[in-house]
């Protein structure tokens, strides 16, 4: 079955990130997971992370389905994360369909669903609301 790798800002954990990951390794014989850094995450959402690369990347690599982690730098490095995991499978949300399209001459690449009314965008935001 190969490699399958994901990537992901993994903040204010949640279900819908469970059932990501859980899905994602199924399709594989190992789950290899890039953590966006900080920096990355607030090239991407304009916004810091409620919780620091360091404390992401260690609730992610306590998963049982997960295998490997590292730190995802930059999003234009996907292809040699992929080349220097050996990852056979690109999986990603389907909130980033197509975007990763060009990746299919050196691995398969699948948008998975995303779990419904499940945001960690929208919880940092409503929590905010109830803050002020």
């Amino acid at each position: 079955m190969g490699t399958v790798i994901t990537f992901g800002t993994f903040d204010v954990f949640h279900i819908g990130h469970l059932n990501l990951l859980n899905r994602a390794r199924t399709l594989g014989d190992r789950l290899v997971v890039g953590v966006s850094s900080d920096r990355l995450n607030q090239q991407k959402k304009a916004r810091t992370p409620i919780y620091h690369e360091q404390a992401r990347l260690h609730i992610v690599a306590a998963l049982k389905c997960v295998d490997a982690v590292f730190l995802e730098q930059a999003l234009e490095l996907k292809r040699a994360y992929i080349q220097q995991h050996q990852a056979s499978t690109l999986v990603m949300g389907d909130d980033w369909q197509g975007r990763f399209d060009d990746l299919s001459d050196m691995c398969q690449v699948i948008y998975l669903p995303r779990t419904p009314s499940v945001s960690t965008t929208y919880f940092i935001e409503v929590a905010g609301s109830l803050l002020k």
